[in-house]
This record gives C-alpha cells, structure tokens and sequence, in this order.
C-alpha cells in the first residue's frame, strides 16, 4: 500500500468519527426543543382540558425526563397526553419556544 493511500486511510478513520456523531447531536437538540414545545403546549392547554389531560404524575415524570435530556420517553407521554386533549402537537418544524 502507497504511502498516500495509508495517509488517506487514516485521515478517514479519524476524520469519520466525527462525521458520524453530527446527525446524533442535531437530533438531540431538535428533540430538545420539541420537548420543551410540547410542555409549553400543555401547560397553555390542561387548564381548558383537565378531564382529558387526568393522570399529572406520568406527565410531571414525563416532562421532568426532557429537563433531564431523555427526551425519547418524555415526547411520547406529553404527545399522548395532547392526542388525548384533541389539541394539535407543535411542529418539530417551528422555532423553539422562547422561554
């Protein structure tokens, strides 16, 4: 093997790495924020809604697992939760919410 061809190789095992780990990252800051959108929609939304928004504790455990970064079982409580209330889910596409 040339010696241009080790260099190459081994740029692209060190390099690749951190290619890999960019979606991840983005995917985490977008769930983040989708989060924090579907919190500001329910607390906007269960005064109007408590019969249907009824078993706080999941939610309260729900949205205290997106503070905490685990977004992947906080989304699906909060999104039930508005289903259930018949209130539209925020667009992952939009902006996140200011605080």
């Amino acid at each position: 093997m040339s010696m241009i061809a080790k260099g190459l190789l081994v740029s692209g095992l060190l390099v690749s790495p951190l290619f890999a780990s960019a979606p991840a990252f983005a995917q985490t800051m977008n769930d983040a924020a989708y989060c924090q959108a579907l919190i500001k929609k329910y607390f906007t939304f269960a005064p109007a809604h408590r019969r249907e928004m009824a078993g706080t504790v999941d939610v309260n455990v729900a949205i205290e697992k997106c503070k905490a970064g685990n977004t992947g079982a906080g989304i699906p409580v909060l999104e039930s939760k508005l289903r259930d209330a018949k209130v539209d889910l925020p667009s992952r596409d939009a902006p996140p919410a200011k605080p």
